[in-house]
């Protein structure tokens, strides 16, 4: 049975829980065993009033939502396309930075009245094009991005970028920031009342470490 002062925390697999490993030893949380290699579903830490959960980026809002995670780490991304998630966004933890591109082919010019936007990221999308007062047809996609443009199948993609390599050996260039992207950390509304002092006191340590990361860059 877990306690009522006892906190979990759902972090994002991949680069995302890479880059909050190091944030949450320097507020002294630190996985007892290595979950890059663990088994374990559940991960008790160097703090016995937290333990961690790892799970897929897209599906922290939903731990957290619904109570199965008082807190989570995932990317700004992941947050704005499920914009229906009721969630507490108190803390930017300036990590796993990248950004939300508009990006087409090199030399290719404008695209017709309507374009074809590829993305997965369809409700931020619709979104800037709407903010423009422009219609597009929007493809969801899952993967491979860059191909589309290079077949036929739309005009532009929405996608993120890092280093913008893989752009760039596809023939296709950033036109537009839609976005600075970066991971957050997320509170459930219930935990934020029934675990407020837990809560607030591993945000605030936490946002002491990210203001010091701040300050030496």
């Amino acid at each position: 049975m877990v306690s009522e002062s006892q906190l979990t925390l759902a972090l994002s697999k991949g680069r995302i829980l890479e880059e909050t490993l190091p944030l949450l030893a320097r507020v002294g949380i630190v996985p007892e065993e290595d979950p890059a290699s663990s088994r374990r579903l559940i991960l008790g830490t160097s703090r016995p009033s937290v333990r961690l959960i790892i799970v897929r980026p897209t599906d922290v809002p939903t731990y957290v939502l619904h109570g199965g995670a008082d807190l989570g780490v995932t990317g700004k991304d992941i947050l704005m396309e499920q914009s229906g998630s009721i969630l507490y966004e108190p803390l930017d933890l300036r990590i796993g930075r990248c950004r939300l591109v508009l990006a087409g082919r090199e030399g290719r010019g404008q695209a017709g009245a309507q374009p074809r936007v590829a993305t997965k990221y369809v409700a931020a999308t619709r979104a800037f094009f709407a903010a423009r007062g422009q219609q597009v047809d929007v493809i969801k996609l899952y993967g491979s991005m860059e191909l589309a443009p290079l077949v036929g199948l739309a005009d532009w993609i929405v996608d993120l970028v890092d280093t913008g390599n893989t752009l760039r050996a596809n023939g296709l260039v950033p036109l537009e920031t839609l976005m600075e992207i970066s991971a957050r950390l997320v509170v459930n509304p219930a935990s934020w009342k029934t675990k407020h002092a837990s809560v607030r006191a591993l945000v605030a340590a936490l946002a002491e470490v990210v203001e010091a990361e701040r300050g030496v860059q």
